[in-house]
């Protein structure tokens, strides 16, 4: 009897393994993963002035797509955090329009963003973060330049291209072909310093002033060297740590200097404080600036004693260029707040990138480095026009120098020779 029924009793054990081999069996739970701290919603924005009266914009078109990723990164805590915030709004201003024209390629743009902290050990974590986890396409330094010379390395190994918005050094681009800047180079915005003292301003004797750290020392050294070929004659030169606030035994060493005019580099903070305590001590002399003082913030803590100030800059505030116009205009009704020279250079940066993946017809990063070096005569920007770049990565455009008057930027003089405003 048993040897009857041992073959089928085999079987039945057989096809029961088989029935639990083909079952289907648990998947293992993923590992939960830290959410990255990047934010990519950009606040309202009001309409560019582009679209057509008869068409009302509530929101960006949707698409089935995913959206082409920027990264991007900038000091919105720290000492320089408005700086940081101006750049970011900014950026986030040219994304909204960008997307409310359809977008690049039929596709949405993204803004991944980090704070910097204006530290360069955080900003390579950050540029690292944004190439290797984010899969950004191309990044953006809506940082300082001590920033921005961190994060170059690490986008130009990775292949991946970066665009300077204000830092100034020339380290930045000589990092590699893959970096490119928005602003203008240190040397140059020195150069047209020492141009506007001495041959528009027709003065001679100056005393220099000049913040210590990469963003000062460099623009003073572009300003001794054209202020040489001038003929001006330096009778001080004196250099403060960053975040100054006491500059009277300064100011005294300038009254007894015999200087006709003083270029100090700074940022606002350190500006407001030295135009305010030069107005105290009786120093009653021209004082020349640059980009740094570039700020609302700048008009608002000097006060009246910021009137009458120049400076050297990137913005002119007066300009019937149509982009410019719009980037102010829509800036100061998100915002409720004037633009400066910080946020037109993040908001260029995007509008570079935008009009590169979409000549390129591609996301592929040297597609894209190809057609920012071939940009010529480029408009929809608001620092603009932008002539084209050099071997070397380096913009061409007019400079502006811009006057305090009745508490508010407007324009001294343009600088618009080629020669004098390329590298």
């Amino acid at each position: 009897m048993i040897k009857k029924f041992f073959p089928t009793f085999i079987a039945l054990i057989v096809m029961s393994m088989l029935v639990v081999a083909c079952a289907p069996q648990p998947t293992p739970t993923p590992e939960a993963t830290q959410p990255p701290a990047a934010e990519t919603t950009a606040p309202e924005v009001t309409e560019a002035p582009t679209v057509p009266a008869t068409e009302t914009v509530t929101e960006a078109p949707q698409t089935t797509q995913e959206p082409i990723k920027i990264g991007f990164f900038s000091p919105t805590t720290g000492f320089a955090a408005a700086d940081g915030t101006s750049a970011l709004q900014s950026a986030q201003l040219a994304v909204k329009i960008v997307n409310e024209k359809g977008g690049v390629l039929g596709r949405q743009l993204e803004l991944v963003f980090y704070d910097d902290a204006a530290k360069p050990d955080q900003t390579s974590a950050i540029a690292r973060k944004l190439i290797e986890q984010d899969k950004v396409v191309a990044g953006i330094s809506g940082s300082y330049s001590g920033s921005t010379r961190a994060a170059a390395p690490i986008f130009q190994e990775a292949g991946i291209p970066m665009l300077s918005a204000y830092g100034i050094h020339p380290e930045v681009t000589k990092t590699g072909n893959m970096i490119f800047r928005i602003g203008t180079l240190a040397d140059v915005q020195g150069r047209i310093g020492a141009e506007l003292i001495g041959n528009v301003m027709n003065f001679k004797k100056v005393a220099i002033l000049t913040v210590d750290n990469d963003f000062g020392i460099s623009l003073t050294d572009g300003f001794k060297k054209h202020a040489t070929d001038l003929g001006l004659e330096i009778v001080l030169e004196e250099k403060y740590p960053l975040g100054e606030t006491e500059f009277r035994p300064i100011i005294g060493k300038i009254k007894s200097s015999g200087a006709e005019v003083v270029y100090a580099t700074g940022y606002f903070n350190e500006a407001a404080n030295l135009v305010s305590q030069a107005k105290d001590e009786g120093l009653n002399i021209q004082i020349v600036g640059q980009e740094g003082y570039d700020s609302p913030q700048f008009v608002q803590l000097g006060g009246p004693a910021t009137e009458g100030v120049v400076i050297t800059t990137d913005l002119n505030r007066d300009s019937d260029r149509p982009m410019t116009k719009t980037f102010l205009e829509q800036y100061k009704a998100t915002y409720g707040e004037d633009a400066d020279m910080v946020g037109a250079s993040a908001f260029d940066a995007v509008m570079v990138l935008a009009y590169a993946i979409q000549t390129a017809g591609s996301t592929d990063p040297m597609a894209i480095v190809n057609a920012i070096s071939n940009l010529k005569n480029f408009e929809d920007v608001a620092t603009g026009p932008f002539w084209g770049y050099t071997a070397d990565r380096e913009v061409l455009r007019p400079i502006s120098s811009q006057i305090v008057k009745d508490g508010a930027f407007h324009l001294y003089h343009e600088f618009d020779d080629l020669q004098l405003v390329t590298p």
